[in-house]
């Protein structure tokens, strides 16, 4: 038995509690890994929704190399709209809740007193810390977060960020079940606004709008530029390691003496202020409108998956 196995043996049980778009592509990861999955969301109809959409991605999870993704997963999947039932046998707990810091709380006193003692508690949340969240747990050594880029069942990354009472224990434990469900943990050392991956999405995407607002390029433009450079850079090296190549032979100093100046001119010039007033919005509307406006959400969301998936498959076959 591979350490993987034996990892999702120990998590045989999950729970997903909250299941929107990010909840459901973690039920079909975690079906498609062999586990079984009890979803707690009491909204009507989520059962539909969500095999709709586990259905919709099983395929993709099929081509990224998942080992049961074209496995019935039949009674592996469970409804249970009682929270407290639904986290009653669980290895592991996934929440997905409405990014309210009051709500969390509340969310996780529950969760704490009605699952087992040994139970991991993970959460998606996007912006909002483990040690906000655990502040009213009498266990917050068990809580941290494991946040998904979107959606989870394609994009590798999950950031791993413990809170200050979460136990290194609990840690390596979080680590090591998502990499044995296909993901690509990565642990931050402090607890930040936004973690990492968000925090650089929206310093890059500041400068977007500023530019679109200044009538530099339209966002159809401004997509094709990164599409076309930086997008296809960084799918294969970061911005240091790339960065360091560009500097030659003498690497990131190279690039630093050389190219430094310059870049700190251009840090200086984008000190102004950006803001989504109404006239930034109304232009941004309008060209989305008229670019994206001519598709549907699914055909948009269908290219996109492909072209992700066929990045994917291309570096793992250089890895390989």
């Amino acid at each position: 038995m591979s350490h993987d196995d034996t990892v999702l043996k120990r998590y045989r049980e999950v729970a997903v509690v909250g299941a929107g778009v990010i909840g459901a592509s973690w039920v079909a990861v975690f079906l498609a890994h062999g586990l079984r999955v009890r979803v707690s969301d009491p909204r009507e109809g989520v059962d539909a929704e969500v095999r709709g959409y586990v259905a919709q991605a099983m395929p993709t999870l099929a081509q990224l190399g998942a080992p049961l993704a074209q496995a019935d997963f039949g009674e592996r999947l469970v409804f249970e709209p009682d929270l407290e039932r639904a986290v009653a046998a669980a290895d592991l707990v996934q929440e997905n809740g409405p990014e309210r810091i009051d709500f969390k709380r509340g969310l996780w006193r529950r969760i704490e007193q009605a699952a087992p003692a040994a139970a991991l508690f993970l959460s998606s949340s996007s912006a909002l810390p483990a040690t906000e969240q655990a502040s009213e747990m009498s266990t917050p050594e068990r809580l941290l977060i494991g946040h998904p880029f979107n959606p989870p069942h394609i994009i590798p990354l999950v950031e791993v960020v413990p809170g200050k009472a979460t136990s290194a224990n609990a840690v390596q434990a979080a680590v090591e079940f998502y990499r044995a469900v296909g993901k690509v943990p990565k642990v931050l050392r402090k607890e930040v606004s936004g973690f990492v991956a968000n925090r650089l999405q929206s310093a890059i995407f500041r400068e977007c709008v500023a530019l679109v607002a200044a009538g530099v390029v339209t966002i159809d433009e401004l997509d094709d530029i990164v599409t076309h450079s930086v997008g296809l850079r960084w799918a294969v090296d970061g911005p240091f390691a790339s960065f360091h190549l560009g500097g030659g032979d003498g690497g990131l100093r190279s690039f630093v003496q050389q190219f430094g100046p310059g870049m700190e001119k251009r840090w200086a010039s984008m000190q102004r202020e950006v803001r989504f007033d109404e006239a930034t919005t109304r232009l941004l509307f309008e060209q989305a409108d008229a670019s994206y406006g001519r598709h549907t959400r699914a055909e948009l969301e269908g290219a996109r998956d492909a072209r992700q998936i066929a990045i994917l498959q291309a570096l793992a076959r250089i890895k390989g």
